[in-house]
């Protein structure tokens, strides 16, 4: 497996756990607006080792998902702001361009010290 990218949660905004009943969550490095902050898994480590791909893996504390579609600014805003929003919808077509989409299935609870890790297999 290669890694493409890594991070640890650091921090959990007051209502970033409420988009979890809606099948995703958001991301953002801790240098988020302060007015975004409650909605966010904070994050300080922010590498992008590679660009990601649809069919590349996302693991949450070592639970894997593959990844169904990538949107147009996925790479970009992750590289730049380490800020995007997972689906775990199973969608084919990334219509929503900050948007990462996984394969539909539940997803684990998020806590400060949860790794992200997307991989490519």
């Amino acid at each position: 497996m290669e890694l493409v990218y890594k991070t640890v949660v650091t921090e959990i905004g007051q209502k970033a756990k409420e988009f979890l009943a809606h099948n995703m969550f958001i991301t953002f490095r801790g240098d988020a607006p302060e007015e975004l902050k409650d909605y966010c898994f904070i994050h300080n480590e922010n590498v992008l080792y590679k660009d990601i791909k649809k069919g590349d893996v996302l693991k949450i504390d070592g639970k894997m998902f593959n990844i169904t579609s990538v949107g147009e600014a996925v790479n970009e805003n992750m590289r730049n702001l380490g800020h995007i929003t997972y689906k775990f919808n199973g969608e084919d077509k990334a219509e929503i361009a900050g948007t990462l989409f996984v394969e539909s299935k539940e997803i684990p609870s998020m806590k400060v010290g949860t790794i992200i890790e997307i991989v490519r297999v």
